[in-house]
């Protein structure tokens, strides 16, 4: 029997798949893309129909001639890249640079590395599908043109080296007018008032304020505040109505890429690009107790909550076996996918409900134990029954006032034996009721408080609103945030983003001269336009012939009008050393300060925005020399001192005869992977920060100082120094918490 040849993306899944073959399979790895557009140039003939110039990466050629190598040698060549449009395309290209070696090839795919999965794909292999490739293939193109004709404009008017994208650039949009939203709120006054209330029986419970003379209320001053306490002083409490009825509450579907990765930064802090990395390798197969190479879920980019059949019925026999009959819905569950989903694949969901995350415990790094965790338990609760509660809500008067208590009982779990809920959501039962009944009044609280502006993007609300919008697909949100990160034109700080000066001003840009291109509304469209050629009812030369019609005349225009900003955007700072109006100008080493008299006045600064977002210059750090103990490697004295950037770090003063040298330690141990120690660091920015030293192997971080000191309330293993407009406080991080030290100078 001929040997026959399987050629997978990653070589990680490769040790997976050879396990369930035998000795006639060949496996390889492409890893990732073999071809792509060259990078020096624009690699598309726009008068030929845009076709793509391709090449083989540079250090893909050795992997390409071992798999031209492998193909002659083989039977039949099984093309069985991931399951998505970015596979098809690497199928694609892999098939053309061996078809001259190949006997036979053909494609094919599975959403799961198991045994049953991997032999029932061979068993139905498929040819290449056309449509998948050539809509990756104008995702591509679209990209290249819009990236490669814009960015030299913004080089020209901004600084090197930033760039546009078709995709990024609306998110950036979208980060940007959410914080001039924030920057135009007036804050309104308004005053929350709270009775504490008890009955004849306990407990006690209380009410909030609901209504005053029958309307909505609505205290918007202290004077208000105070007239209603006096209104209601010495006036009795009455229950005026009880109502009591059983609510039921569904379990949410498995999860999708997004809501994966929505969850994922909401429970476990993730970024998106982490999570996808760890789902990655829950899905090639990781390594079991006993040295086997297991895959744990199914594939992790796709829209579809749908899941097999088999899956379904393995669900219900483990929930029927670990809680009973009585946790099964009365019909089985069913999620609808949303309009516009692929549906090409199942939902997330483990790959063997079997293999229960306490079973992995102690033998799965921590990230993938928590990721697989949440994968397993949102699948499990997605078949289960509903939880049902006992919800009373009882409306009281007093005066001219009205006031609601609402409290629940939990009734029957149901999902939530799988996915228990947190400490805020626990039963706040209400004592018996009736109408008529009197109550006394235990405490009548009133709060002054202030109208918020619409909350920053979270890595987590940014995705939603991304899915929401149809900008861009699941499976490039992580990499549209990365981007943005990485090209400054965000920084996230107490994990929500905040656009930078110069991601502001890239927006301006834009958005002043690609209006269309920016438009959230055409971007969506776009991709719509993509999924019609991925189902073979738009031509991929159709779609950008269009594009280029309006794209075109647009950048000859920009090319035209686009004003530059090299020589700084203005500030309401003047320079220091000669008066002049200060601006903010951008470099290679980021942003800073400078003084717009230049040449004839050199002034420089970093520069930093307070609270309230107003502009302050960070004066020049003086050197520390604070001995700190004797060097390791020569023994002569330690001492602190600062990066060009402004993080502290130890350092030998024997250099540069002796370089040693070692980051800066706050002694407060890493809470992720309890190994390493938080140490002091600093943005390009000059913002410091603190992370865990055993990075990249721990990429956990924050932004307050860390102190190692216990929270007395939580037990948190240390608190953190927070800066706000009150001053300067240590609190603890964890949240709900709320601990806050009292200060011991008070």
């Amino acid at each position: 029997m001929g040997k026959e040849l399987i050629i997978v993306e990653s070589p990680a899944k490769v040790k997976t798949i050879k396990k369930f073959l035998g000795p006639q399979y060949m496996v390889l790895a492409s890893v990732g893309h073999v071809r792509d557009l060259p990078s020096s140039s624009l690699g598309v003939d726009e008068a030929n129909d845009f076709a793509p110039q391709y090449q083989v990466i540079d250090n893909k050629k050795n992997v390409v001639s071992e798999l031209r190598t492998a193909a002659g040698k083989a039977d039949t060549v099984y093309l069985a890249p991931d399951p998505d449009r970015e596979g098809e395309a690497i199928a694609w290209h892999v098939a053309e640079l061996i078809s001259d070696k190949a006997k036979d090839i053909k494609r094919i795919q599975f959403n799961e590395i198991t045994a049953r999965a991997v032999k029932d794909a061979l068993a139905h292999p498929r040819a290449l599908n056309r449509d998948l490739f050539e809509a990756q293939q104008a995702r591509r193109v679209l990209d290249r043109l819009v990236g490669y004709k814009i960015s030299p404009l913004l080089w020209k008017t901004i600084k090197r080296g930033i760039s546009a994208g078709r995709v990024q650039s609306v998110a950036l949009r979208l980060i940007v007018e959410r914080e001039d939203e924030r920057d135009a709120f007036v804050p309104e006054e308004y005053w929350q008032f709270r009775a504490h209330l008890r009955g004849e029986t306990p407990p006690p419970f209380r009410a909030e304020l609901h209504k005053m003379d029958g309307k909505k209320a609505v205290i918007p001053n202290a004077e208000a505040a105070q007239a209603l306490e006096s209104a209601l002083r010495g006036q009795p409490w009455r229950v005026e109505s009880v109502e009591q009825k059983e609510r039921e509450r569904a379990p949410q579907p498995p999860f999708i890429t997004s809501t994966l990765q929505q969850a994922a930064n909401q429970r476990l802090s993730y970024t998106a690009k982490r999570t996808m990395n760890i789902a990655q390798r829950l899905y090639e197969g990781v390594e079991m107790e006993d040295g086997s190479i297991t895959a744990l879920i199914t594939y992790m980019r796709t829209d579809s909550t749908r899941i097999a059949d088999e899956a379904r019925t393995a669900a219900h026999d483990f929930i029927t076996a670990t809680w009973g009959k009585d946790y099964l819905p009365a019909k089985s569950r069913v999620y609808k996918a949303k309009s516009g989903a692929q549906d090409a694949h199942e939902a997330i969901r483990p790959v063997d409900v079997n293999i229960t995350p306490d079973s992995l415990k102690g033998h799965l790094p921590p990230d993938q134990y928590n990721l697989y965790r949440l994968i397993w338990s949102r699948f499990v609760a997605s078949q289960m029954a509903g939880a049902r509660f006992h919800d009373t809500t009882a409306l009281i008067a007093c005066g001219p006032s009205q006031w609601r208590a609402k409290g629940e009982r939990l009734l029957f779990p149901g999902f939530l034996a799988v996915m228990p809920r947190g400490k805020d959501e626990a039963d706040s039962e209400l004592p018996a009721l009736t109408p008529g009944q009197e109550l006394t009044l235990d405490k009548l609280e009133k709060e002054q408080k202030f109208t918020q502006p619409p909350a920053r993007y979270s890595e987590a609300s940014l995705v939603r609103e991304l899915e929401e919008r149809g900008i861009g697909r699941p499976s490039t949100y992580a990499s549209i945030i990365s981007t943005l990160q990485d090209r400054e034109y965000v920084s996230l700080q107490e994990r929500h983003f905040i656009p930078t000066d110069l991601g502001r001003i890239v927006c301006k840009q834009l958005v002043e001269h690609f209006g269309r291109l920016m438009d959230v509304g055409f971007t969506a469209s776009m991709e719509e336009g993509l999924d019609k050629v991925a189902e073979g009812k738009e031509q991929w030369v159709d779609l950008l012939h269009h594009f280029a019609d309006d794209f075109n005349p647009t950048l000859a225009a920009a090319a035209k009008n686009m004003q530059s900003v090299k020589g700084g955007i203005p500030t309401d700072l003047t320079c220091p050393d000669c008066g002049k109006p200060l601006v903010i100008k951008f470099g290679k080493a980021g942003q800073f300060l400078a003084c717009s008299g230049y040449p004839e006045c050199r002034f420089t600064s970093n520069f930093q925005r307070n609270a309230d977002g107003a502009l302050e210059i960070v004066a020049p750090q003086k050197p520390e020399l604070e001995k700190v103990g004797e060097c390791p490697r020569c023994g002569k004295d330690l001492v602190i001192k600062r990066s060009r950037t402004g993080s502290r770090f130890i350092a030998c003063t024997g250099y540069p005869d002796c370089d040693y040298a070692a980051p800066f330690s706050t002694g407060v141990l890493c809470p992720r992977c309890g190994e390493g120690r938080l140490v002091e660091k600093s943005s390009k920015r000059g913002k410091i920060f603190y992370s865990c030293d055993q990075y990249p192997k721990c990429d956990f971080a924050l932004w307050d100082r860390p102190i190692p000191e216990a929270c007395p309330r939580c037990g948190s293993p240390y608190l953190v120094e927070k800066k706000s407009r009150d001053g300067v406080k240590i609190i603890c991080p964890v949240k709900g918490c709320g601990y806050v030290k009292e200060d011991d100078h008070a």
